[in-house]
């Protein structure tokens, strides 16, 4: 709902400086400030409200799982998300953050992890 809001908030503010815009006879200034407007309305959302409002305030966030793994946890750092992922054929579990932006993702493997089965593999 708060997603919704934001990008409602955002649109309006290019509406009204596109109609600014044409009101005081310049178009051509009411466009780029509305380009300018959505760009950083654009870039904030991806960069830093998307995560926050998904954690603090309910909003919806997709993320995959890649192909061949299964997917067994998700967990919260402060503001990023981990998701842990077992890869069967490496028989390896992936802890890997999701980062406001996807900038600093980490990733954590852990080697001859086996949590579906219950027990670890025989090492080789």
């Amino acid at each position: 709902m708060v997603t919704y809001l934001y990008w409602a908030a955002v649109i309006a503010l290019v509406v009204l400086s596109l109609f600014a815009g044409s009101r005081l006879g310049s178009l051509k200034l009411g466009a780029i400030i509305a380009a300018i407007i959505f760009l950083v309305g654009w870039f904030a959302y991806y960069f830093h409200y998307e995560q926050v409002f998904v954690k603090r305030f309910g909003g919806v966030m997709r993320i995959s799982v890649p192909d061949g793994h299964r997917h067994i946890a998700a967990t919260w750092k402060e503001d990023n998300l981990w998701v842990e992922n077992y890869d069967p054929k490496t028989n390896e579990c992936i802890f890997s953050e999701y980062s406001k932006g996807n900038l600093l993702e980490g990733r954590v493997i852990i080697r001859n992890c086996n949590p579906l089965l219950g027990e670890s593999a025989p090492r080789q």
